[in-house]
């Protein structure tokens, strides 16, 4: 066993890692999720079906080439915990081995072919700042660890600072994000195909306005993945 191992072993025993699922102990090679939590996990699979719920949410609103989620949130799951960290407790590191684990599952149907970068629904400088980091980006970067596929955080950017989404109406979510996302380099991405990555899909208009800021460049083509999906 190398000296790292033996410091990593003495640290674990002092200050167990504990799943943010269960709560219980996590062992070697396990990474904020044990192996049990991880297999009940409620996946979607949606990166399976053709024409599945979340590609027919932006049916006659966007083109979409695919869409899909990892899992199904729902409120009062032992999942939500993933989110709940990621999101407020600072705990972004989940978001890369989150996007990892995603993106490992589904390399071998397909998905990633074709997509040439990885887009992240930005925060508006002032949120990213107060937050500390964008949880998308750290989901964004998992996920191009696995692929090869770029990260790109320069080419759309979040102008317009408005209201959490959490307690809006479906039509204040649709509302509230109406040209909040802007493309500065419209040649980065000309003729490009886009992958849109963001941490829960609810009703899509987050995701929909920033595929509508892309799509206005010519023949850009967009897919969006996320971590949950309510």
């Amino acid at each position: 066993m190398s000296i790292k191992s033996c410091i990593d072993a003495f640290f674990n025993l002092l200050f167990p890692r504990s799943c943010v699922v269960c709560g219980g102990c996590l062992v070697r090679g396990e990474e904020y999720v044990c192996t049990v939590c991880n297999s009940r996990m409620p996946r979607t699979n949606y990166h399976l079906l053709p024409d599945n719920e979340i590609e027919k949410r932006f049916w006659g609103k966007s083109r979409v080439e695919r869409a899909t989620s990892y899992f199904f949130y729902t409120k009062g799951s032992d999942y939500r915990h993933i989110l709940y960290q990621l999101k407020y407790k600072g705990s972004k590191e989940i978001g890369e081995v989150m996007g990892r684990y995603m993106a490992k599952e589904l390399l071998s149907s397909g998905f990633f072919q074709g997509i040439d970068f990885i887009v992240p629904v930005p925060l508006h400088p002032k949120k990213k700042k107060s937050r500390g980091y964008n949880q998308s980006e750290w989901i964004a970067l998992g996920i191009s660890h696995v692929t090869g596929i770029p990260v790109d955080t320069e080419t759309l950017i979040r102008v317009v600072a408005n209201n959490t989404q959490t307690r809006k109406s479906v039509f204040e979510r649709w509302e509230n994000v109406q040209h909040v996302f802007q493309v500065v380099c419209p040649e980065n991405i000309k003729g490009k195909h886009v992958l849109i990555v963001d941490d829960v899909l609810t009703t899509g208009a987050t995701i929909l306005s920033c595929a509508t800021a892309l799509t206005k460049s010519t023949n850009v083509k967009v897919s969006i993945i996320a971590l949950a999906v309510a």
